[in-house]
């Protein structure tokens, strides 16, 4: 492989807003891959996944290349040079690359394998609260969220199925194909742009992970039923739950942050999903006027997001323990308030997309001991290294009549 000075510079300036401005990475990556029209797939490829693989890798990076932390432009040139040397990748005779000790390179790498912190490239107080969560199963899961997510499309059946969406797109060049156990799933064979497609653009799919295709089904919504998103954000379980009430019934999407609404109100209208309401909670009267009108609610709750590291790398880097503390009070009382909306005889999913059970099983156990008013009916926990996707969670549970 060829390195090309355009590219590599496009991934150097990524890092810097990534590691030195705290920008998210896919933010980042999006507008860097925008930078050039004359960028073919190759390209693309190239940038979107050595940008993921450096921040990824980010920590083991880091200790290889001797950088301390500090993420000077020679530093991201150093770590870049790491990345190259790892992947077999002949450096060329830049300035930037002069003198460096590629020997040195992977022998450093052999000898951080037998330390976890390095070897899977996580932060140390991350390491030791999943070890303590998860114990033996911990290194397992650690070992799949670092590899590289897969693109799942979730099939619109308000306007295709599986069958004419996989005909579409390979007259599009996007081979796909089925999974099994995941009704409305297809899998791209190789990573392509599929924004730009005349599929997309017409509502056929939403890119949804296979794990949070899950949500929305397990929620057990019928045609004709009133459901709340109680923390819907731009909408990819509404859009799901839409498809699934075939648009009959009532969906209303709550949020607290209206930018993610009206992201939905776009979505919606490109699905052809009809029978969803967008409300803004601005104040408690907006859910104070759902209390005990819902037929099922589904509650996505705010979370470490530890089970979508694969996808979201850069998390790990941003995770706080303190933050998981506060978080873990917030999903309490999201839980207390938002469970006054379903009515007697319906029911309330708690979904998350982490791994802890501190976030999942023991906030249910908490919440039905103070609430006697639900009784548990089933919860699925769906691990990275079992499934090969997305870590989630999801607890259904009823109001008793």
């Amino acid at each position: 492989m060829r390195l090309h000075r355009n590219l590599v510079l496009a991934v150097i300036d990524s890092l810097n807003y990534i590691f030195n401005d705290g920008q998210y990475a896919d933010k980042v990556v999006e507008r860097t891959l925008k930078r050039d029209s004359r960028w073919g797939v190759r390209d693309r490829k190239f940038i979107a996944e050595t940008v993921y693989d450096c921040v990824r890798w980010k920590r083991l990076y880091n200790e290889i290349a001797g950088t301390k932390n500090h993420f000077t432009n020679e530093n991201l040139w150093k770590i870049f040079a790491v990345w190259a040397t790892l992947k077999g990748i002949s450096l060329p005779d830049w300035k930037q690359f002069d003198g460096t000790p590629v020997r040195r390179i992977k022998g450093k790498f052999d000898e951080l394998q037998n330390q976890r912190v390095y070897k899977e490239s996580i932060p140390d107080w991350l390491d030791s609260l999943g070890e303590k969560e998860l114990g033996s199963q911990w290194p397992k899961e650690l070992h799949a969220l670092n590899q590289q997510a897969e693109v799942i499309l979730r099939v619109n059946t308000l306007k295709t199925n599986k069958i004419e969406l996989q005909k579409t797109l390979s007259s599009e060049s996007i081979e796909t194909f089925p999974l099994a156990n995941y009704p409305n799933a297809l899998q791209l064979t190789e990573r392509k742009n599929i924004f730009t497609t005349s599929a997309f653009k017409n509502g056929f799919f939403e890119v949804q992970d296979a794990s949070s295709q899950l949500v929305a089904a397990f929620l057990d919504v019928k045609p004709g039923m009133r459901v709340v998103d109680a923390c819907a954000g731009a909408g990819g379980k509404t859009l799901h739950i839409a498809s699934l009430m075939e648009n009959k019934g009532q969906i209303i999407a709550l949020d607290i942050y209206a930018n993610k609404l009206a992201e939905l109100k776009k979505r919606a209208k490109r699905n052809s999903a009809h029978n969803i309401e967008t409300r803004h909670i601005d104040s408690t009267k907006v859910t104070k006027k759902l209390h005990d009108s819902a037929d099922r609610v589904l509650i996505d709750a705010p979370c470490s997001g530890l089970g979508v590291l694969k996808r979201n790398p850069d998390a790990k880097w941003k995770l706080e323990p303190e933050f998981i503390e506060k978080l873990q009070q917030t999903q309490a009382e999201i839980l207390h308030d938002y469970s006054k909306i379903v009515k007697k005889g319906g029911k309330l999913v708690y979904a998350t997309c982490s791994i802890l059970p501190s976030e999942n099983e023991k906030q249910v156990e908490n919440f039905l001991k103070n609430h006697k008013e639900f009784t548990f009916i089933e919860e699925k926990k769906i691990l990275p290294s079992v499934s090969g996707y997305d870590g989630f969670y999801m607890a259904l549970l009823e109001k008793i009549d």
